[in-house]
């Protein structure tokens, strides 16, 4: 049974992966920093596929400890990592909060960083390969008032992800960015109903991106079937224009 790593599994697109990965017989350690009731109910359907664990995903120092300590074992191996959780900071560049921007950056960039050094580490370890799949936005690409921020921590992603891909590629190790447009999700909740159709109408198809979309494009990644591909963006974002 293959075991992935996931982030920011409690909700919206990480609670979707969660689902999916167990139902195609995946093991799941899960990290968010709460455990909500849907994802109990399929920690209670999955017992034996399924490892959740609170974390604060800002606190990058003590992620090393506990990789090893509490969630993997040093025989166990690693078969991938989704680096899922984010945190979102909306605001104009012209009142940037530094200690806001700072905790975004661990949640959004550092803390992706550190896991998959991990990861890598583990893969090397058991002299296997994996498939590295880290959650991107299509802020990093199209501007949007008051994501500027937001999508610098993003375009930083891609960028690490690219390099890990070239680094790691010979001991087939992949990596890969999949950029949601997008998704009616909680985390964009606040926005009004005209502030979304402004979104929608900026797409091709004016509409959100549908989640389970982008779900099923990183279950692709994460496949043998996806084994050539590795340093690419996947975009899923409705056809952002």
């Amino acid at each position: 049974m293959k075991k992935i790593l996931l982030t920011g599994g409690s909700r919206g697109l990480g609670l979707e992966l969660v689902g999916r990965l167990l139902r195609q017989s995946f093991a799941v350690v899960s990290l968010q920093r709460t455990i909500t009731p849907e994802l109990q109910e399929l920690q209670n359907a999955y017992p034996q596929q399924l490892n959740l664990h609170t974390v604060d995903l800002a606190n990058v120092d003590t992620l090393e400890d506990r990789f090893r300590e509490a969630w993997f074992a040093e025989d166990q191996p690693v078969d991938g990592l989704i680096n899922n959780a984010a945190l979102a900071y909306d605001d104009i560049v012209s009142n940037l909060d530094l200690a806001k921007w700072q905790a975004m950056q661990q949640v959004n960039l550092v803390t992706p960083m550190l896991l998959t050094k991990l990861v890598i580490r583990r893969m090397l370890l058991h002299r296997s390969s994996g498939s590295l799949v880290h959650i991107s936005s299509v802020a990093a690409h199209t501007g949007f008032k008051g994501l500027a921020m937001y999508g610098a921590s993003k375009g930083g992603l891609e960028a690490f992800s690219r390099g890990v891909a070239r680094e790691w590629g010979a001991r087939q190790i992949r990596s890969n960015c999949v950029v949601p447009g997008f998704m009616e999700t909680e985390m964009s909740a606040s926005l009004s109903v005209e502030q979304r159709q402004r979104i929608y109408h900026r797409t091709a198809l004016q509409q959100p991106t549908d989640v389970s979309s982008v779900a099923e494009t990183v279950l692709f990644l994460l496949s043998e079937n996806s084994r050539s591909i590795t340093g690419q963006k996947i975009f899923v974002d409705a056809g952002t224009l």
